[in-house]
């Protein structure tokens, strides 16, 4: 029990002292100048044209996918309540012939 103490404080110790460290290396790493499009504000017209991508066409296609599975969906569950339908009206007919 001593043992397990003496190794989770040495692992404390060690996790610290990782953690101090990691500022000083940090700070010793030279910084690059960000690019100019980077850190501020582009207007979509300056951009070039591989750059620009316009939102409607992405926008429809995302609805319309959506919309498709949300109607697939629906038609499947149609499909599956007309079976049950079915298979009811054929209990309920076979019961009411062995009750005569």
């Amino acid at each position: 029990m001593v043992e397990v103490k003496r190794a989770l404080r040495r692992v404390l110790l060690l996790a610290v002292l990782m953690a101090a460290m990691v500022p000083a290396l940090h700070a010793q790493q030279p910084q690059t100048p960000p690019k100019p499009a980077e850190d501020e504000f582009v207007p979509i017209s300056q951009l070039p044209p591989g750059e620009q991508l316009p939102a409607a066409p992405l926008l429809i296609a995302a609805y319309s996918v959506v919309w498709i599975a949300v109607a697939g969906y629906l038609f499947t569950i149609w499909k599956r309540l007309g079976k049950v339908e079915q298979e009811i009206a054929d209990v309920s007919r076979r019961i009411s012939q062995k009750a005569r």
